[in-house]
Formats: structure tokens, C-alpha cells, sequence
């Protein structure tokens, strides 16, 4: 966020937008389920089509749930851990299934390959899916 688009905020929407959401550290996963939900709904207007006020609740809400993740996860690459088991861990954390990845990586015959480990990660898609998930591209390689 720019000082530029801080400066736009509307403190009154923000406030009500505040108010709405109720943003706090992150505790437990319940909690998280809720605050990656506000941000499903946030994603779905597309990036343009926030209000400068939403932008700013959504970079919040990220660095929430980033720091929870973090924390929570753990996720250390080991020995025993395979890109596609790393996945399939992410994903069942956050209620996902593969159509949900379709669009990330690109196709359904891929996601399908990916997730059986019949194809590994390429360093493209590796940072893809870490954007998404919000982690380190590392455990996917």
C-alpha cells in the first residue's frame, strides 16, 4: 500500500468496514477459517474493484493470517514431506479441493498430475502456489 492510497481512505467507511469484520490476531483455526472467508469475498470483487478502504482491510487481513500460518503450520521441509503432500496438507487446512486450484496452476490435468506426484512443481508454479497459500516456494520443491 502507498502513502498515496492511505491517504484516500475514508475513515468513517473504514471504520464501518472495521467494525463489520472485527480484525485481530489470529488465534485458532476457527478464527482463521472466518478471516480467509472476508478475504474470498474481498478477492471475488477483483483487485480493481476494491474500495480504497477494502484494500487496506484486505492487505491487514493477509498479514493476520500470514503471521497465524506461520505459527500454526510450521512448515519445515522434511525429509518424509513431498511437494504433493504438502499441497494436499494446504489445501485440506483451508477447505479446498483441487477444482479450487485449477485456476492457479493453470489446467486440470495438471493440478491432477501434481497432486498424484505423477509431475513435480516446477519453480514457476512453486511460486504461484506460494503466493497463493502464502508460503515459502521451498515446500513445493
Amino acid at each position: 500500500m502507498t502513502a498515496i492510497a492511505s491517504a484516500q481512505i475514508d475513515p468513517k467507511k473504514y471504520s464501518r468496514l472495521l467494525a463489520r469484520t472485527l480484525p485481530r490476531t489470529i488465534a485458532t483455526e476457527k478464527e482463521n477459517k472466518r478471516m480467509l472467508a472476508i478475504v474470498n469475498n474481498l478477492m471475488k470483487k477483483g483487485e480493481g474493484n476494491l474500495t480504497p478502504e477494502e484494500d487496506v482491510l484486505l492487505d491487514l487481513l493477509f498479514t493476520l493470517i500470514e503471521k497465524f500460518e506461520e505459527g500454526f503450520y510450521k512448515l519445515e521441509k522434511k525429509s518424509a514431506s513431498t511437494p504433493a503432500s504438502t499441497l494436499k496438507f494446504l489445501m485440506e487446512a483451508r477447505g479446498l479441493s483441487p477444482k479450487d486450484l485449477w485456476p492457479v496452476l493453470g489446467s486440470k490435468g495438471l493440478t491432477s498430475e501434481i497432486l498424484s506426484g505423477r509431475r513435480a512443481v516446477s519453480k514457476g508454479k512453486a511460486k504461484i502456489l506460494a503466493e497463493f497459500f502464502r508460503v515459502s516456494a521451498e515446500v513445493f520443491i
